[in-house]
């Protein structure tokens, strides 16, 4: 008879919110921690899937949910197998991440709930001037809705916080929701070499 180990819960987070908000930013700081913890990190950045697996599509709204459709799907993949996956896409519409949260069930919605304004004044490519001067049409936030979460697990605003504050916050939500082990469980099993 063959014995499988245990198989270690899987968990995706899902960072939400205008272009600008901080949320790669975000992703990418919790990612290493979350290694560091002895768990296996994918990050799906919104742009880099649709440059290598949404290639073709435009920014109408069933296109930008067909693109969020398919970082769920990976990310369902990926979470069912014990991966602890952070996304970090703008996903403005709130049917597709309520699909999404539905087909993974091991999902923890995070709101970067960054102001309009000081994601625009943070642009240093520009997008939000040339969408304000109607160069870039179906821009989320200028001339496309974005549809803020109506209940998220985590509500992070970087303009009031620094994006160690907001990595702790997010895990103090892991740990609460029991992917994590309480705090102070994590610093005694890696003190004596357990993960």
């Amino acid at each position: 008879m063959i014995v499988q180990p245990p198989r270690r819960r899987g968990v995706t987070v899902w960072f939400t919110g205008l272009s600008g908000a901080g949320k790669s930013t975000l992703a990418e700081a919790l990612a290493p921690r979350l290694a560091a913890l002895g768990h296996r990190v994918e990050l799906l950045d919104g742009d880099a899937v649709r440059t290598h697996l949404s290639k073709g599509l435009g920014f109408s709204r069933e296109d930008r949910d067909t693109n969020v459709r398919r970082i769920g799907w990976v990310a369902q993949l990926l979470t069912r197998n014990g991966v602890f996956v952070i996304t970090a896409a703008i996903s403005p519409y709130r049917e597709a991440r309520d699909w999404c949260r539905e087909s993974i069930r091991d999902f923890v919605e995070v709101h970067v709930s960054t102001p309009l304004e000081v994601c625009a004044a943070r642009d240093v490519k520009g997008l939000y001037q040339r969408a304000l001067a109607g160069e870039i049409p179906h821009f989320t936030g200028v001339n496309d809705p974005y549809e803020a979460p109506t209940d998220p697990a985590l509500t992070l605003d970087t303009q009031h916080l620094t994006i160690d504050e907001g990595v702790e916050r997010v895990l103090g939500v892991l740990r609460a929701r029991g992917y994590l082990p309480a705090a102070d469980e994590t610093t005694e099993a890696s003190s004596i070499g357990v993960k």
